[in-house]
């Protein structure tokens, strides 16, 4: 923790901390704010293990286990960090059994996503993949239903996204780049009427995360 800090749930943290055995530190605000990276650290670092990735064994092992479809999130060459920590904090309230994102010009697991996703990193299971393509075939001959965000679309609430499914999410910049779209089954849009025609990459994967959740839901009940 920052030297200094005496208020808040600090007192709390440091109580949990070593009733837990986990040694507490106080660090000047220099060294502090060279181990935070980030300027949202509200007082108090955690120092853990670095974050390992899963594999895509792990991801439908998880979903077998659960006894459900296989429910992914690809995410092809997102770069913001912010949008990566947002949409790990969705896909843990969705209930999504794993994330793929890419090795290449892409964001990984850092410190800034980690914090954006509210511990949610901690808890979903996340693949980091060489070729976003090879891995999208390979969801094809295991029986996902492979689902583009694209603005040219069919009308996500005109489809039935139930069953085993892969929602691929595109970058920022370039969407989901033309082969994905190739090797996608059917491309989805969220309806829009404004004047902008294109929504944040995260707003985009949790509106389309939770019809997917919705229709998984509704047939259940039924």
């Amino acid at each position: 923790r920052k030297q200094g800090e005496r208020h808040g749930s600090i007192f709390d943290i440091v109580k949990a901390a070593k009733k837990a055995g986990i040694p507490v530190k106080e660090l000047d605000s220099k060294a502090f704010m060279s181990m935070a990276k980030t300027g949202g650290h509200q007082g108090v670092i955690a120092v853990v293990s670095p974050k390992e990735y899963s594999s895509i064994e792990d991801i439908f092992e998880y979903a077998a286990q659960r006894k459900q479809d296989p429910f992914i999130m690809v995410l092809n060459e997102l770069t913001d960090p912010q949008n990566l920590g947002s949409i790990l904090r969705t896909a843990d309230c969705l209930g999504v059994h794993g994330v793929v994102i890419s090795k290449h010009r892409a964001c990984g697991i850092t410190p800034a996503v980690a914090k954006v996703s509210a511990g949610a990193v901690e808890y979903m299971r996340v693949a980091r993949v060489t070729n976003i393509n090879s891995t999208i075939l390979d969801f094809k001959k295991r029986g996902l239903w492979i689902m583009g965000a694209d603005a040219q679309g069919k009308n996500c609430y005109e489809v039935d996204l139930t069953g085993p499914i892969a929602l691929v999410i595109g970058g920022e910049d370039k969407g989901l780049g033309k082969l994905v779209k190739e090797n996608c089954d059917m491309l989805i849009k969220i309806p829009m009427f404004g004047h902008i025609n294109s929504l944040n990459a995260a707003v985009a994967a949790s509106i389309l995360g939770y019809e997917i959740l919705r229709q998984r839901l509704s047939r259940n009940v039924n």
